[in-house]
């Protein structure tokens, strides 16, 4: 399996991969809205056998903590066609992300996700607990690349309009 960045050839089969693995079109909108708007930091896709089986979207998430700026990326949406799911590609999606969140100067990652998932990259819903924002609980976790960066006592995570959700 290779994972490697989107190219524009690659459109189509994204929309498609995203809207069978959600069984729903919203996040393949999501993915145009975010394009449109300019937020998407870099996008990654897994080939296998010639065919796009996984897809993840890191866009630029306005953070701050404690009123200073935080390099904060969203992880949204990671998608991994039916077939292919539960055989590694969505781990070896975020993984490669995470290296390339830090290779383009981002200091954490914010993601809304799978509790028994995501912790095995780092990515902390304890960590997340002082940031302030449209989601809390479990799912909502963060993930520091720089030691430090979400230190201290209440942070603000505001989601880009592209999400459609509503920050506080």
């Amino acid at each position: 399996m290779l994972i490697r960045n989107e190219q524009p050839e690659d459109r189509l089969a994204v929309e498609r991969l995203n809207r069978d693995a959600f069984g729903r079109p919203d996040e393949a909108e999501l993915i145009e809205r975010l394009r449109a708007d300019g937020a998407i930091a870099f996008s990654l896709v897994a080939v296998a056998m010639d065919r796009i089986v996984g897809h993840l979207v890191m866009s630029w998430l306005p953070t701050t903590m404690d009123g200073r700026d935080v390099e904060a990326l969203a992880l949204a949406p990671m998608a991994v066609l039916p077939k292919a799911q539960r055989m590694g590609v969505g781990s070896k999606l975020v993984a490669a992300a995470v290296d390339a969140a830090r290779d383009i100067g981002a200091e954490a990652v914010i993601v809304l996700g799978h509790p028994d998932f995501y912790p095995r990259f780092g990515f902390s819903a304890k960590l997340a607990q002082r940031l302030d924002g449209p989601f809390s609980g479990d799912a909502f976790m963060a993930l520091e690349l720089r030691p430090g960066a979400l230190a201290g006592e209440r942070g603000l995570v505001a989601y880009p309009a592209a999400f459609g959700i509503a920050s506080h």
